[in-house]
């Protein structure tokens, strides 16, 4: 199975190049994040994550692993949803995202890749991931990542970003997020604000549809997978292990 895309010329030269380059533009925009986000999700953000989980499954109790958590916001959603934050654990490879989470005490930030997640086998309930899989280097690599460390029947929900089937939705929605949004982003955050909003408009033209990534992540062994979408863009992929 594929990257998520293929390398883009525009931000590094080989796929080699693209985990540091990626980190480095997740560290140098962390304390932007949130509030790029709430531009990005025209303020739906909060609203959404809380509800695609539920929809994907979660409920009190579960325990939690939120892969490419970034600033925790779908970390600390997951924590609302299962009442209590030391359930729930995030992950992400961005020291400056994991240093500007603002989580709920006892929710626990660990450094690592959704190739590579630093947790037992079979050792959550849940695992979910917002708008982070177009930034990992092998969908097959972290889906069966994915696989290994949700317990027999328990439930996966990936959010992303996904291009609108029609030539008009599709044509707003490039406006918005390739023109608008990074202008925005100069205006109130730092140097390298409308670089990662430009760069995250880039990987969602050039993700592979969402046929493939169902594929993958039948293929890592889940089942029921399915793809829910929400105002044509807001994909959320759900899935469960077998018992």
């Amino acid at each position: 199975m594929p990257a998520p895309h293929p390398p883009l010329g525009a931000y590094y030269r080989t796929e080699g190049d693209r985990r540091a380059w990626v980190r480095g533009i997740f560290d140098r925009t962390a304390a932007d994040y949130d509030r790029l986000e709430r531009i990005v999700g025209l303020g739906t953000g909060s609203w959404y994550r809380g509800r695609a989980l539920r929809d994907a499954g979660l409920k009190p109790g579960m325990s939690v692993l939120d892969v490419g958590t970034g600033t925790g916001l779908l970390a600390c959603a997951a924590a609302r949803i299962v009442g209590d934050p030391a359930r729930v654990t995030g992950v992400d490879p961005s020291p400056g995202m994991l240093e500007h989470a603002r989580v709920p005490a006892g929710l626990r930030l660990l450094s690592g890749s959704a190739e590579a997640i630093p947790a037992p086998d079979c050792s959550a309930d849940f695992l979910s991931m917002g708008y982070a899989l177009r930034h990992v280097g092998d969908l097959s690599a972290a889906f069966a990542e994915f696989y290994r460390v949700i317990r027999p029947g328990g439930r996966l929900c990936v959010l992303e970003f996904t291009q609108p089937a029609g030539a008009v939705p599709r044509a707003i929605v490039r406006v918005w997020l390739n023109g608008f949004v990074p202008v925005i982003a100069a205006l109130i955050g730092r140097r390298d604000a409308p670089l990662l909003m430009r760069y995250c408009w880039d990987t969602i033209a050039a993700c592979v549809p969402p046929e493939t990534i169902l594929r993958a992540i039948c293929e890592a062994g889940f089942v029921d997978a399915e793809r829910h979408v929400e105002l044509a863009i807001f994909s959320a992929y759900r899935a469960r292990k077998p018992p």
